[in-house]
C-alpha cells in the first residue's frame, strides 16, 4: 500500500510540474489564439484539482500498479502513454466533434502532450515507488 501512495504522490507532483510548465508556456502562444473565447481568463481551480486527483488515481491503477507487480518501468511508461493518449483523445475528439471552431491543431498537439505527460508521470511514479516504497 505504501508503494501505491508514493506512486500517487509522485504522479501528482510530476503532472503538476510538467503540466503547469506546459500550460504556462502554451496557453498564450498556442491555445488562446486557436480557442479564443472558449478559454476562461483564469482556470476554475475546483474542477482542475478534481481532474488531477482522479486522473492521478487512474494512472496509478492502470499504469503504475501493473508495472509494480511486474517489476518493469517500461510497463509503466507504455501503459501510461496509452492511457494518456486515450484520455486526451476522448476529450479532444469529443470537443472536435461537438464544438464550433475547435482547432484541429489543438486536437493533435493536446493528444501528443497527454501521451507524453502521462507516460512520463507513470515512469517517474514507478521509479519513486520502487526507490522509496
Amino acid at each position: 500500500m505504501r508503494r501505491y501512495l508514493i506512486a500517487y504522490i509522485a504522479v501528482l507532483l510530476v503532472m503538476l510540474v510538467l503540466d503547469g510548465t506546459w500550460l504556462t508556456l502554451m496557453v498564450r502562444s498556442f491555445y488562446r489564439p486557436r480557442l479564443g473565447e472558449l478559454l476562461l481568463e483564469k482556470p476554475n481551480l475546483i474542477p482542475a484539482v478534481a481532474f488531477y486527483l482522479l486522473y492521478g488515481a487512474g494512472v496509478v491503477a492502470l499504469a503504475v500498479g501493473p508495472a509494480l507487480r511486474g517489476e518493469t518501468w517500461t510497463v509503466a511508461a507504455v501503459s501510461g502513454a496509452i492511457l494518456g493518449f486515450v484520455a486526451y483523445a476522448t476529450y479532444d475528439l469529443t470537443n472536435h466533434a461537438t464544438l464550433r471552431d475547435w482547432s484541429s491543431a489543438v486536437t493533435v498537439v493536446d493528444m501528443a502532450w497527454g501521451t507524453f505527460l502521462t507516460g512520463t508521470a507513470s515512469a517517474a511514479a514507478y521509479w519513486a515507488a520502487q526507490r522509496f516504497g
